[in-house]
């Protein structure tokens, strides 16, 4: 791609833009110029067969053709070689419309509606015509036609690749202007290039000859994966068959897709318009369908709302007979309901049989799907899930800095449900995060970008498949020597939380202080309450009756002032209750454990608090959790079902032995009555990357901060001493 032409088509598309000012404000631009730009492209596309097509048009009319036989052979007249029909009937083109300026917006309709019906829809999803009016009426229209008609957007001078880069850069542009997220409808290239690379490595059965492959994008966007995907598919191997499929919710952005997919002649209705997970009015447009690769870039740290409803009903109706079986994440991030959505469109695997040829995937995150969620949580059950059943490959740590709307550090994830024999078992994280260059000029959040030979040295890490492999990278202007890759087994990633508990130590004390307590108490406020709302006179009474209760159980606990601090629950209670007896009084269950709560204090010198078996009673103030390592020779997939109310009977038994060593080992010796809640055991997952990969650099030396810190204590001084004077 010539650079400096592709920045100077920008610059004159934007250029043309700013002619809008004044009916239009900038972030109103693209109302009129993205689908002004595609038009422009198709013009370009049918200008040299125009006259052919209407030539051909007027035959069929005068034959009376049904309208599909028509649509078929217009086709043929316009480009006998395209699969799929694209032509205008229209007598216009860009050139001719600038003939007629007094009736350039009817033209311009009528040049829209004789377009076949594809390109029609798209036109449709831009909402193009409730702009022309406008245009007409500020005199703006045949201003920005007459412009554009000087652009040559031809395929044979501005290549799809190019054109992509075309609609990106205006994308960005547009959302700056409205203060929106660009990253929301694309992915910088690089990074898909990156991702494209790494999804293909080890893949050879893609580059034979004549194969038949299908891809798929479950937030396609603006179709960026799915085009170079099958750029670099095809560069190696020109005779591939390969089949693109897509789906976005944004209209401006299936738009663009779609124009994409027509002007290369590819199926446009495999890019599906609608939401992947499911809003109620449109649902996951490939329902039952299976693919052999899938790329995304799922819109992360954003609430899945107005999705709820739907994925909460098929988890909870359909399980694992549906897409997200394994757990829901938290509200405020769906990233993982998408990679859960991309596992039930694998093809499923069995070596040898080519009918069950398994799939690969490739899908961006932040940070948040590395740990995000506690152990039994729902984002740490799908990680155990994938985890267990082996279909995580490996991870790629990217720069911060790289995207346009956020400068957080990024990762990518290689899931499959066919490794290879030697990563079976494993997971292989990579440090990509030093491999970058820092931008000439900055695009919004953008001041990173990964070269050309970076991709391909982050692509060998990953096909060499090498623990502990190293590479030089520069930190702060330096060059230093790295680990990039580790290799470990899946069960490392594992741990079980166990709860700790350790026994209640209370004593007890019927101080005034301590008996004004109570009543702060609910249940012991709640005597002198009455629920006999409709009966005035009952409710009084029952509230009088209640205040008496009080008071009496007041008057209890004040003769055992005298008796000082009890260091033993036990004893405290038996001598309360022989007094409430000596007074008639009967005290219930509930107001003993109140009474307990306000005369009681934390006291780790008193004796054990016990339960009506004798039982040590767990103090929820000391309650601590161990998470345990899964320990060597541990084997997967665990013995409990997914879910934090599920039984963990078969999963306490298998570790029993685990936890209780631990236990003894790290926990007892510095707390010795300390026990399990073994009913509380849960299973977790989380995949520290970064701590994997941190090197330890030790602080200057002490003399070294102290010196410096002189000499700039001596040079603010010179400055003051040079203003007094």
């Amino acid at each position: 791609m010539n650079v400096q032409a592709h920045e100077d088509l920008k610059g004159n598309i934007w250029e043309i833009a700013n002619r809008l000012r004044g009916p239009y404000r900038p972030p109103q631009y693209r109302l009129v110029m993205l689908p002004m730009v595609v038009l422009r492209r198709l013009d370009c596309v049918l200008e040299p067969t125009k006259d052919a097509v209407l030539k051909k048009y007027e035959e069929l009319q005068a034959q009376q053709m049904p309208e599909a036989a028509m649509e078929r052979l217009l086709g043929r007249a316009a480009d006998p070689d395209r699969k799929h029909a694209l032509y205008n009937t229209s007598p216009f083109t860009f050139t001719r419309l600038l003939g007629d300026a007094e009736n350039i917006a009817p033209n311009l309709v009528s040049y829209i509606n004789g377009f076949s019906p594809t390109a029609r829809a798209i036109f449709e999803r831009f909402k193009f015509t409730d702009q022309i009016e406008k245009l007409d009426a500020s005199n703006r229209l045949f201003t920005i036609v007459k412009a554009m008609a000087d652009v040559d957007l031809h395929p044979d001078r501005i290549d799809n690749l190019q054109m992509g880069y075309v609609f990106e850069h205006l994308v960005m542009r547009f959302n700056e202007q409205a203060n929106e997220e660009a990253g929301d409808h694309f992915t910088p290239r690089e990074v898909i290039r990156l991702m494209a690379n790494l999804i293909y490595t080890g893949e050879r059965d893609v580059y034979k000859p004549g194969i038949y492959r299908t891809i798929y994008d479950p937030t396609c966007g603006t179709g960026g994966m799915l085009s170079v995907s099958e750029e670099l598919i095809l560069s190696q191997n020109e005779r591939a068959q390969l089949a693109l499929y897509g789906q976005e919710y944004n209209d401006e952005s299936w738009a663009i897709c779609c124009s994409d997919m027509l002007i290369k002649d590819e199926e446009t209705s495999n890019i599906v318009l609608g939401d992947t997970l499911g809003d109620g009015k449109t649902r996951d447009g490939f329902e039952g369908e299976h693919f052999h690769y899938l790329m995304a870039n799922p819109p992360f740290g954003v609430e899945w709302k107005d999705q709820k409803a739907v994925v909460e009903r098929e988890h909870k109706e359909l399980g694992f007979s549906g897409r997200f079986g394994a757990g829901l994440p938290a509200i405020n991030d769906g990233s993982l309901l998408f990679l859960q959505h991309m596992i039930s469109k694998m093809h499923p695997y069995e070596e040898g049989n080519e009918d069950k040829p398994g799939s690969k995937i490739a899908i961006v995150f932040n940070g948040s799907p590395l740990f995000s969620g506690n152990a039994g949580s729902g984002p740490s059950s799908i990680r155990r899930w994938i985890i267990e059943n082996d279909w995580l490959d490996a991870i790629i740590a990217l720069p911060d800095q790289l995207f346009y709307n956020t400068g957080i550090f990024t990762y990518v994830w290689l899931v499959t449900n066919r490794k290879p024999e030697e990563r079976r078992g494993k997971v292989q994280l990579i440090d990509g995060t030093k491999f970058f260059e820092k931008m000439k000029k900055s695009l919004n959040n953008k001041r990173n970008e990964i070269t050309e030979p970076q991709i391909q040295q982050l692509t060998r890490v990953y096909g060499n498949y090498q623990d502990g492999e190293t590479a030089d990278v520069r930190i702060n202007g330096e060059t230093e020597t790295r680990v990039v890759s580790r290799i470990f087994e899946k069960r490392e990633f594992g741990f079980l939380k166990v709860t700790v508990e350790r026994p209640l130590r209370m004593n007890f004390e019927a101080t005034p202080e301590r008996i004004a307590k109570l009543d702060d108490q609910t249940a012991f406020t709640n005597l002198a309450t009455s629920k006999k709302r409709k009966n005035a006179e009952a409710a009084e009474k029952e509230i009088e009756e209640g205040r008496k209760q009080q008071e009496a159980i007041r008057a209890v606990l004040k003769t055992l002032e005298g008796n000082g601090r009890y260091m033993d629950r036990a004893v405290f209670e038996a001598d309360m209750m022989k007094a409430a007896k000596r007074a008639g009084l009967k005290i219930p269950a509930p107001v003993r454990k109140v009474i307990f709560a306000a005369l009681g204090e934390p006291d780790p010198d008193a004796g054990i608090c016990r339960d009506s078996k004798g039982r040590p009673e767990a103090d929820s103030e000391l309650r601590d959790t161990e998470n345990i390592p899964l320990p060597p020779g541990t084997v997967l997939p665990l013995p409990m079902e997914f879910g934090p109310d599920k039984p963990n009977d078969r999963l306490v038994k298998a570790f029993r032995k685990d936890i209780d060593a631990y236990m003894a080992r790290e926990v007892l010796p510095h707390v010795p009555d300390a026990w399990v809640d073994y009913d509380k055991t849960k299973v977790g997952y989380e995949i520290p990357i970064n701590r994997h990969f941190y090197v330890y650099k030790p602080p200057r030396p002490l003399d070294e901060i102290e010196a410096e810190i002189t000499e700039l204590e001596a040079e603010i001084a010179g400055l003051l001493k040079g203003l007094v004077a």
